[in-house]
């Protein structure tokens, strides 16, 4: 890898690399902001002549990293938006990128198409892009009216519309209540089972100004914010995707190869961790057993025991990245 690369804090836009002090001029043009770049790349390793998956390929902006190490990119987004810009920014590494769209809990379906049997490394970043909350037709945004949509690929079928006007009030209090860890989880559903009776929810700023006035302002978050995320990830499933991945690239990782999650919710770094730690662990041991068991599954090595997050310069420059947490596990054989 090319250490001079990553001398300095860098972040990667549309248009050609730019330096931190130079970012903020820059925001108008960049399609999603890729955290901990340096980091990733680092702990990834990936090699020239080898093949990376970019499970999550966004903007393109952790790809464009893999490509200048000399690795090749195979990236995943179930975005269309997502796909066509990461094509017009990949555009001058040619047939050393291939994209697909695709959720990469079906990353097998890919590779197979492809004939490709095993890849050098994979990285998925589960964080939403920056061009998705900001943009109302999709339905993220909590400061722009738009319909009550929030799916990743507009081709599925459940929407938050439908959940919002059709999930019973338990279903609703459960969905806030563990997927948003939103204390008011009860009040709210209340207040959306009783008004939707006479006025159904299609669009976003009803439902976030409801929110907000039962559960008040309270520094610089939107109140909104933990309803509207409990939403996002039950319409697409992130949880049960995420699971299903993590089986399907480990598994056609090669020896050697390395994974890098980087996470943006507890629910997800959870998911992560127990995983890697089910995959490194050599024995299981437990007192009603005469003796430790070996672990069958064992085919990962943890490099990172405590997740990595960014830098203080970083979320200085992308608030966003707070709450980012970076796991690396390796392939063994």
């Amino acid at each position: 890898m090319n250490a001079l690369l990553f001398e300095r804090p860098i972040w990667f836009a549309t248009g050609p690399l730019v330096l931190e002090d130079e970012a903020q001029d820059r925001e108008e043009f960049i399609y999603h902001r890729p955290v901990m770049v340096r980091e990733a790349m680092e702990l990834l390793a990936p090699r020239a002549g080898w093949l990376i998956l970019d499970a999550t390929c966004g903007g393109g902006g952790h790809a464009e990293a893999i490509l200048k190490t000399g690795a090749d990119v195979l990236g995943l987004d179930q975005d269309p938006d997502a796909i066509a810009e990461a094509r017009e920014r990949l555009a001058e590494f040619g047939n050393r990128v291939t994209l697909r769209r695709s959720n990469f809990r079906h990353a097998d379906r890919v590779l197979d198409e492809l004939a490709i049997a095993d890849i050098g490394g994979a990285i998925l970043d589960l964080g939403v892009s920056s061009r998705q909350l900001e943009n109302a037709d999709r339905g993220f945004s909590l400061m722009r009216n738009g319909p009550l949509d929030m799916r990743m690929d507009p081709r599925t079928d459940l929407t938050a519309s439908t959940i919002i006007n059709s999930y019973s009030e338990e279903e609703l209090t459960r969905l806030f209540r563990d997927l948003g860890e939103e204390p008011a989880a009860r009040r709210i559903a209340t207040a959306i089972v009783k008004q939707r009776k006479s006025t159904p929810f299609r669009e976003t700023l009803p439902l976030a100004r409801m929110v907000e006035k039962i559960v008040g302002r309270h520094g610089r978050r939107h109140p909104a914010t933990q309803v509207f995320q409990a939403l996002r990830m039950e319409v697409n499933d992130e949880l049960g995707a995420l699971e299903q991945g993590l089986r399907i690239i480990v598994h056609r990782l090669q020896p050697g190869g390395r994974i890098a999650v980087i996470s943006f919710h507890s629910l997800e770094d959870r998911i992560v961790k127990n995983f890697f730690r089910e995959h490194s662990r050599e024995y299981f041991d437990s007192p009603e057993w005469p003796e430790p068991r070996l672990n069958e599954k064992r085919d990962l090595l943890v490099i990172t025991p405590k997740p990595l997050e960014p830098s203080a310069n970083e979320q200085r420059f992308n608030a966003r990245a707070r709450s980012a947490k970076l796991r690396v596990a390796e392939k063994i054989g």
